[in-house]
C-alpha cells in the first residue's frame, strides 16, 4: 500500500511539475553544462562560417596565385597561402562545408539503419535477433577507421563513397546501444496491451518501441559526429576522400604540407587545428547530452 501510494504521489507530482520552456531548457544547459555549451558554440560557429562561406571568404579558395606561393600569414593572408598560392582561410572555410556535411549524413545514416536495426532485433528475438547480432559482430570485430579505409578503397574515392564507408562501421554500435534498450522497453506492460488489442508489429515498433528509445539513440548519433569528422579527414589525407581542388581539410594535410613543414608550417597548422577544434567541439557537446538525457548520470 505504501508503495503505490509512493507511486501514485510521485506521478502526481511529476504531472503537476511545469514543463520547461525550449529557452528555460537552453539556459538550464548552458548553467548545468558549461563545457557542453562551449561545444555547441563551437559546432554553431562551424556551421555559420560553412554556411556562410561565400560571403565570408576574403578569397577564392580554387583560384591561386602562384605570385603568392607560400606567403606567410598577414593582414592580407590571415592564415597564408599553400603551395598554389591558395588562400589557407578561405579554404578551411569552405572545408567545413565537406565535414560537416560527411559528419551528419555518415553519423545519421549509419545511427539510423543501426538504430531501426537494434528495435528489430530486440523486438522480434529468437533467430531474427541472433542472425542480427552475428552480423554486428562480424562487423564489430574491425576497428572502425580500417573498416571505413576497407570500404573507401573499394568503392573509390568520392564524396558519396566516403560517406557509405564512415556510415556502415557505425551501424553496429548504433544497433548495440539501441537494442539494450528496447529489450527492456519491450517489456513494459503498454506495449504487451497494445500487441493484446491487434496492433500490427510495424505499428506497435515504430509508434510504441522507436519514441522510446530516442535518447540512447540522440546520444550514439552526437557521439559519432566528431568521429565522422575525423574519419572523414584520415581518408581524405591518404587520398581515398574528395580529390583536388575541393577544399577538404583532410586533403590540405596531405599533398605538400609535409614536405613543406619547415618552409611553410602553416599550410598543415591551420588545417590541423580546425580539425581538432570540430572534433573537440563535437565530443564536449556529446558528453554533455549524454549526461542530461541519461537519467542515471543526471544527479551527476
Amino acid at each position: 500500500m505504501a508503495t503505490n501510494y509512493a507511486l501514485t504521489h510521485a506521478t502526481a507530482t511529476a504531472e503537476l511539475a511545469p514543463r520547461l520552456t525550449v529557452a528555460e531548457e537552453v539556459a538550464k544547459f548552458v548553467r548545468t553544462k558549461p563545457l557542453g555549451a562551449a561545444g555547441a558554440a563551437i559546432i554553431l560557429a562551424m556551421m555559420a562560417v560553412a554556411g556562410f562561406a561565400e560571403p565570408l571568404a576574403p578569397y577564392d579558395p580554387y583560384r591561386g596565385d602562384y605570385g603568392l606561393q607560400f606567403a606567410r600569414p598577414s593582414a592580407d593572408h590571415w592564415f597564408g597561402t599553400d603551395e598554389f598560392g591558395r588562400d589557407i582561410l578561405s579554404r578551411i572555410m569552405y572545408g567545413a562545408r565537406i565535414a560537416l556535411f560527411v559528419g551528419f549524413t555518415a553519423s545519421f545514416a549509419g545511427c539510423t539503419l543501426g538504430g531501426l536495426l537494434g528495435v528489430i532485433s530486440a523486438y522480434y528475438g529468437g533467430k531474427v535477433d541472433l542472425l542480427l547480432e552475428r552480423l554486428m559482430d562480424i562487423l564489430l570485430a574491425f576497428p572502425q577507421l580500417i573498416l571505413a579505409l576497407a570500404i573507401a578503397s573499394i568503392l573509390g574515392p568520392s564524396v558519396q563513397n566516403v560517406v557509405i564507408a564512415i556510415s556502415i562501421p557505425v551501424i553496429p554500435r548504433a544497433a548495440r546501444v539501441v537494442r539494450a534498450t528496447a529489450l527492456s522497453v519491450k517489456e513494459n506492460v503498454y506495449v504487451e496491451a497494445v500487441s493484446a488489442l491487434g496492433a500490427s508489429r510495424p505499428r506497435v515498433i515504430l509508434q510504441h518501441i522507436v519514441p522510446n528509445v530516442m535518447a540512447p539513440y540522440i546520444i550514439i548519433l552526437t557521439a559519432q559526429l566528431g568521429g565522422a569528422i575525423l574519419a572523414e579527414a584520415a581518408l581524405s589525407y591518404l587520398g581515398l576522400g574528395t580529390a583536388e581542388p575541393t577544399p577538404s581539410w583532410g586533403l590540405m594535410l596531405s599533398g605538400s604540407a609535409p614536405s613543406y613543414a619547415e618552409k611553410a608550417p602553416w599550410i598543415g597548422l591551420f588545417p590541423g587545428i580546425a580539425i581538432s577544434l570540430g572534433v573537440f567541439g563535437f565530443n564536449l557537446f556529446g558528453d554533455s547530452l549524454r549526461d542530461a538525457l541519461d537519467p542515471k548520470l543526471r544527479g551527476r
